[in-house]
């Protein structure tokens, strides 16, 4: 069985991360977001993925080589020469896609992270014997988003209504999807919406079916909402494994912690926090709704909230980092600054106090 992954562009929403890397390898809950979806279609027996990318295709690959043999999985790219939108990336990967075994293959979209329930999705699929199945998600405020009518009994689609100004419904394509290959014919080799052109044909001609998302769902492309991600995230952790969450008596809530990292006397760390490989968190620190990446330092008694520190940077003593303050790879904040909101691209030394949300170039 094969999948495909949009992947996409240039990841400007989680700038300064994905100025290190694509936004794929960008690391969320201590690995690369990517990684979790081609694990979770690895464990249905997917062993082809191929990615729909338009950026930096050789960093990608080179990345995901080490995965390919460790997890068994062969991961190929189809590269854009420009920006094909949702569908035209399939056409593109068309002839990676068919075999001849007629079998469906996934569609992901790289930003979601959910608890991936695609075996239920198989059966679902096979079960009602349509063209195209969609993964939906239920949301409080369907008005920001395209709203999927549905039979709630069948499942089948009846139709799209993009950004409704009155309730028509509360369920939004979720950017998981199982497609025959008879799909692949009705999209020309052209920049083209899955979502606005191929979909709302399919289901015209009664063949479109979404099954409801169980559990959490969330689209991580923008630094707010990788954040709600990671307390999703580390919440289904906690019901359904809760062993890879740490213990102790300095830790408050859900917080995973890298084997490799140290974390020294008094700290006080949680909730939703993510510590990853080789972080060195000093004497009396304070963390909270924060990943703190590969490698980076927090000094002693300093204090992070709602932020994301990024890879090998440096947190001073007595400094405190909050409101979605954002470091890039090797930022260095000196001692007792304090940062509101900071937007802080690679390789800054930051002497002075940011007291409201800025970009620092």
């Amino acid at each position: 069985m094969k999948a495909l992954i949009l992947v996409g562009g240039f990841g400007t929403r989680l700038r300064p991360l994905t100025l290190s890397v694509p936004k794929p390898l960008v690391d969320f809950a201590n690995k690369p977001m990517i990684l979790h979806q081609i694990e979770a279609l690895k464990a249905i027996g997917v062993d082809e993925v191929v990615l729909a990318i338009n950026y930096q295709p050789e960093v990608m690959l080179s990345f995901l080589k080490a995965f390919e043999t460790k997890l068994g999985i062969k991961i190929t790219c189809s590269q854009e020469t420009e920006p094909m939108g949702t569908a035209g990336p399939l056409a593109l990967a068309r002839d990676k896609l068919i075999d001849g075994s007629g079998e469906p293959f996934f569609v992901l979209n790289s930003d979601v992270i959910s608890e991936y329930p695609l075996k239920q999705m198989v059966d679902f699929h096979t079960k009602h014997g349509g063209e195209a199945s969609i993964m939906v998600t239920k949301v409080h405020e369907p008005s920001k988003y395209g709203v999927v009518i549905l039979d709630e009994e069948t499942g089948k689609v009846e139709r799209f209504v993009e950004k409704p100004k009155v309730f028509v419904g509360n369920k939004i394509n979720a950017g998981i999807y199982l497609l025959n290959p008879s799909v692949l014919d009705r999209i020309e080799l052209r920049p083209t919406s899955i979502e606005k052109e191929v979909f709302p044909k399919i289901a015209q001609e009664k063949q479109l079916y979404a099954m409801v998302l169980p559990g959490f769902w969330m689209d991580i492309g923008q630094p707010r909402d990788y954040i709600s991600g990671l307390r999703l995230y580390l919440d289904s952790l906690r019901r359904n494994t809760s062993d890879k969450l740490a213990t102790g008596v300095n830790i408050v809530g859900n917080v995973i912690v890298d084997s490799t990292a140290q974390i020294g006397e008094g700290c006080l760390i949680g909730p939703d926090v993510a510590i990853g490989p080789g972080c060195v968190i000093e004497a009396g620190v304070r963390l909270s709704q924060c990943t703190i990446m590969r490698g980076v330092r927090i000094k002693k008694h300093a204090c992070v909230s709602g932020s994301i520190i990024g890879w090998h940077s440096t947190v001073g003593q007595w400094a405190r980092v909050e409101n979605m303050t954002i470091l890039g790879e090797d930022v260095h904040v000196s001692d007792e600054v304090y940062s509101n909101g900071g937007v802080v691209l690679p390789h800054k030394e930051i002497k002075s106090s940011i007291l409201k949300p800025e970009i620092v170039m």
